[in-house]
């Protein structure tokens, strides 16, 4: 049911004005108001229609309202809320197994947001570094790359790294650029911890890192003995056309972490390692009030059931070198007219 056009404008202020108000000035919106919404299809307060290409951020890979999530969070949220992480809760440690059987092998830490995701891959690299005698770890970066918004995700972050504004930032974070493997190797030594990277830069632009990069960053850590650690945020679940994109890639990380598709439109993430990192960290090393609440687990899974399906991820891979083939013509010389007249 739409409201009418007068009403909606009316009400869109009222928002504005009750955010000005009383919200942090964080974000710059878009003056609409969405309402509802199925599918890749969105609709306004007006009743208008949209097609949804932002997917909430990258959020939802299976669509939004997806039938079989909105029945897995309905059914859960109608029986149980979950008890805390102090007991056991099916649904987290199906979840865990699914995400390590899926992935890498070793274990999960479930968490709520890719930052989250991120802070947990960070502290398992540091604390593997001191157990093995490096005092002052650093993690190596690439520019250009994001990580989160938190304190060490953001020191990871170098576009947004603000010492002016922020700071002190957490020390022990090395960024070279994202297309120079000599420079790489070179940054990679006896007190790196990890190498962190996407391996497909989504915040500034879309930018695949070369393969040889990646080969350059394996090496380089099997050499040092550092983790190799992909930040899989947002090329996880099926986007790139394999469920996690490391798997189409010519190497494997030791660390892969995930959120936002994750969830299935719920607050989500999870860092994985692989059999190498053993346990990853200990009782009381690391913790968050509601990771693995059983209404998220749920949602996670039926959000994999949906994203694993070997037909989903055909459909994307074929989808997606059609568009990447649309790009290379006439829309790449207009998006290279934006850039460079910075419009």
């Amino acid at each position: 049911m739409s409201t009418p056009a007068g009403a909606a404008e009316a009400r869109l202020e009222l928002l504005r004005e009750a955010e000005a108000r009383y919200a942090m000035p964080t974000y710059r919106r878009a003056p609409v108001e969405f309402v509802g919404g199925e599918a890749a299809t969105l609709r306004d307060a007006e009743g208008r229609s949209y097609v949804d290409l932002f997917s909430g951020l990258s959020v939802h890979n299976a669509g939004n309202c997806n039938p079989r999530i909105v029945a897995a969070i309905a059914e859960q949220a109608a029986a149980f809320g979950g008890a805390s992480n102090l007991f056991y809760s099916e649904p987290a440690i199906l979840l865990g197994e699914r995400l390590v059987e899926s992935s890498l092998g070793g274990r999960a830490f479930l968490c709520n947001s890719g930052a989250e995701a991120n802070e947990c891959a960070i502290k398992l690299a540091r604390r593997r570094a001191h157990a093995r005698g490096i005092d002052r770890p650093e993690i190596v970066v690439l520019d250009h790359g994001f990580h989160g918004r938190t304190l060490a995700a953001l020191a990871a972050t170098s576009r947004l790294a603000r010492e002016d504004l922020f700071g002190p930032l957490p020390p022990g974070f090395v960024a070279v650029p994202r297309d120079d493997p000599a420079a790489l190797a070179a940054a990679v030594g006896e007190s790196t911890a990890a190498v962190m990277l996407e391996p497909i830069q989504g915040e500034a632009g879309v930018h695949p890192i070369a393969d040889e990069m990646l080969i350059v960053a394996r090496a380089a850590c099997d050499r040092s003995g550092a983790l190799l650690v992909y930040d899989e945020v947002q090329t996880g679940m099926g986007r790139t056309g394999t469920l996690w994109a490391y798997q189409a890639g010519p190497v494997t990380p030791d660390v892969m972490t995930s959120a936002k598709a994750l969830g299935g439109g719920l607050p989500v993430g999870a860092c994985v390692t692989a059999p190498v990192v053993g346990e990853g960290l200990g009782l009381g090393e690391h913790g968050s009030t509601f990771a693995g609440g059983p209404v998220c687990a749920r949602a996670a899974l039926a959000a994999l059931d949906l994203l694993s399906d070997p037909a989903t991820l055909a459909n994307v891979a074929e989808r997606g070198a059609e568009l990447e083939a649309g790009l290379a013509g006439p829309a790449a010389v207009a998006m290279g007219f934006v850039l460079d007249n910075k419009l």
